[in-house]
């Protein structure tokens, strides 16, 4: 079936694509409101590390963090069972994304290293039960679209041989698809990690990431008018996702070359982006988005946290505000055969990716 397989590449492609965008608009409303807020980072990461263990596709994953983070906005959960929870989320978004036979089976999961190290044992009778919560609190629909639904249709058309890299014409089209590919990827993963990109529907939050992959390879226009046709956003409407998508990109980027400096003072052995020359704000990224960015050599980009952020600032704090009125929420009872050690860290995005692709030659 089409549906099984590339789906943005065969007839009924359209037809799909305005589904998802008539569905995103009925999405339950998140209100984050969840008691265990501050541990959804660390659950996402989980999810993340484990569907990248079994090579899950991103559909999936991203599935399974927005069942997360729903669940865990209408229930008050311990910290035992978020465990359970976290896992049994990303069982049934791999159910409803991928083929039965590439669904993790229930020893595997035992196996894992992150299992072990968490004293995390689960059991048959307790996924059932969780995944028969699950099922009832989304009123057995787990058709809810992503930002990784969206941005398989709009990759095909994010580099074009109109573009201009650096102010010269492209001459290695594949190459520019490749890290278009690897950065869209990379900020779908951070926009997993905050759930502020809740905010935002998710054509939305696949558009920006489509934005800000340009932005970062130096793509000009930023934004040209084909891309804002498809996707039915202009580059205004996407300016305050791209803001967050650009500067998590920054502090990513910034500890990556901590890393590298800690690893080896030679210069010569730094990976990643060692600044060369002038550094490329934020304000100028996002105030032209059409211009022409013309320099005399491929410089790493680094994009600085003191530019316009002004709507990050309003955004971050009416997200982390307590919601007015009284928040009604409910305790929920589980089995849980575990003994649970969280570890003292967080996975960190940059873990999965340590550096940012590099410059690519014209």
């Amino acid at each position: 079936m089409e549906l099984e397989g590339q789906w943005w590449k065969g007839e009924l492609a359209e037809d799909i694509y305005h589904a998802l965008r008539y569905k995103e608009l009925r999405l339950p409303v998140y209100k984050g409101q969840s008691p265990q807020l501050s541990l959804r980072r660390y659950f996402a990461d989980l999810i993340a590390i484990v569907s990248n263990r079994f090579k899950l596709c991103p559909a999936a994953r991203h599935l399974a963090v927005y069942l997360l983070d729903l669940f865990m906005d209408c229930y008050d959960i311990s910290v035992q069972q978020l465990h359970m929870v976290a896992l049994s989320c990303l069982l049934l978004a791999s159910k409803f994304e991928e083929r039965e036979d590439r669904v993790p089976k229930l020893e595997t999961l035992n196996g894992l290293g992150c299992m072990t190290s968490m004293n995390l044992v689960l059991s048959k009778q307790g996924l059932l039960h969780m995944e028969l919560l699950l099922l009832e609190t989304f009123q057995w629909n787990l058709y809810l679209p992503t930002a990784a639904h969206f941005i398989e249709y709009y990759l095909p058309f994010a580099v074009n041989e109109s573009d201009l890299h650096d102010g010269w014409p492209m001459t290695c089209m594949e190459k520019t698809m490749l890290y278009m590919s690897k950065y869209s990827d990379y900020f779908l993963e951070v926009s997993l990690q905050d759930h502020a990109f809740l905010l935002f529907v998710p054509s939305l939050v696949a558009a920006a990431c489509v934005a800000s992959s340009r932005v970062i390879l130096r793509l000009s226009p930023a934004w040209p008018p084909r891309l804002q046709c498809l996707t039915a956003y202009s580059w205004e409407q996407m300016l305050p996702c791209v803001e967050r998508l650009l500067l998590a990109h920054d502090s990513d980027v910034k500890e990556a070359n901590k890393q590298k400096c800690q690893q080896s003072s030679a210069p010569s052995a730094q990976v990643g982006y060692p600044i060369q020359g002038q550094s490329v704000t934020l304000h100028q990224y996002v105030q032209r988005p059409n211009s022409q960015y013309i320099q005399q050599s491929c410089q790493p980009v680094v994009v600085s946290a003191q530019g316009n952020a002004t709507y990050l600032t309003a955004s971050m704090q009416a997200s982390t505000a307590p919601p007015h009125g009284l928040v009604q929420t409910h305790t929920i009872s589980a089995p849980m055969d575990a003994k649970v050690n969280m570890p003292a860290r967080a996975y960190q995005v940059n873990a999965l990716y340590p550096c940012a692709a590099p410059c690519f030659d014209r």
